[in-house]
């Protein structure tokens, strides 16, 4: 009887081996490819750089990976980011002797907060995840322009340790790369060496099943949409230090190309599978696609285009592959 779990387990393993073996083989390709027009595109200084574009992708992608591996989606994460930089920035404007260290702490405790919102009204109030977030989405984005009161913080208005917070540089490499560093490392312990994370694959998996063996769905939703808020906020205040601009419209849509990020990843749109390194080249693999078509001579008018036929072709992969080892595992069990 214990050699099924067992099985499941393994074969879930090599699935995930699988799709990010053969992801980080389509970033190569793709590099490859680009490279056949600029040479330089792969010099060690350019792909520092592409790195360092997708790190805030990578952040809040991971936050939002949770969110889906329990079943669910944030589409508000876009309008957390602007909230919370654009706080950030006003208060960084309005007291600069405050240290940014602080500053960096009042956004990411706004976007906890934020985050929190969603996931009591998801977690007690029994709203599916995409209707709650849909209208926090425009509840958000609203309250950026109430606090801002439709102006902009511009370069000249913040301090400049607060724009360094990004931009600093350990060992030679940007602290905002060490940032996106941090924040994968702590999320993948969570959801590999935790209980916690454990409990989000089993809710994502099976909730009836989750609950018999005392799983507590309300604290699930709690905790991943905390962390998602939570992990908006730091991206906020990266954000706006990063372009030295608090403006209403930051991240706007920035929740589909996190969404992007997690289904090329091999994230199951409908929970319960996924892993963080798959999330990680989901990422950077857009991020290496936004970064291509200006030197391949393609219009940043494709960029839609091509992000949301790699969805629909991920998705489409994901699909199958998950129809496979469901039809594999049934004759497993049966054999």
């Amino acid at each position: 009887m214990n050699k099924f779990p067992l099985v499941a387990k393994l074969n879930m393993g090599k699935l995930k081996g699988r799709r990010e073996t053969s992801l980080v083989l389509l970033i190569l390709l793709l590099l490859a490819i680009v490279t056949l027009r600029s040479p330089g595109f792969v010099s060690g200084k350019n792909i520092q750089r592409i790195v360092n574009d997708t790190s805030i992708l990578v952040m809040v992608s991971l936050g939002q990976f949770f969110v889906i591996l329990a079943g669910g989606i944030d589409l508000s994460v876009g309008s957390m980011i602007g909230l919370s930089g654009m706080a950030a920035s006003l208060m960084n404007e309005a007291n600069p002797a405050i240290p940014a260290i602080v500053v960096l702490l009042a956004g990411v405790v706004i976007g906890t907060a934020l985050g929190t919102l969603n996931g009591f009204i998801v977690a007690f109030g029994k709203v599916p995840p995409i209707i709650v977030t849909l209208g926090t989405l425009s509840v958000f984005r609203g309250l950026t322009f109430v606090l801002s009161k439709g102006q902009w913080v511009t370069a000249h208005e913040m301090t400049e340790s607060y724009m360094k917070l990004p931009h600093g540089n350990l060992f030679g490499i940007s602290n905002l790369i060490w940032w996106g560093l941090l924040v994968s490392v702590a999320l993948y312990y969570l959801s590999n060496y935790t209980r916690s994370g454990r409990e989000v694959y089993a809710i994502g998996g099976n909730k009836t099943a989750a609950k018999f063996v005392g799983v507590n769905e309300r604290k699930i939703n709690m905790m991943i949409f905390t962390l998602s808020g939570m992990v908006s906020g730091l991206a906020g205040v990266m954000w706006t230090a990063r372009y030295a601009a608090a403006v209403n419209e930051t991240a706007t849509g920035f929740e589909l190309q996190t969404v992007a990020a997690c289904v090329i990843g091999g994230v199951s749109i409908a929970g319960g599978s996924g892993a963080v390194p798959g999330v990680i080249l989901g990422a950077l693999f857009i991020g290496i696609i936004n970064n291509a078509l200006p030197v391949i001579n393609l219009s940043p008018f494709y960029q839609l285009l091509i992000q949301g036929a790699i969805v629909l072709f991920a998705m489409l992969v994901n699909t199958l592959s998950s129809r496979r080892r469901a039809h594999k595992l049934l004759q497993e069990r049966l054999s």
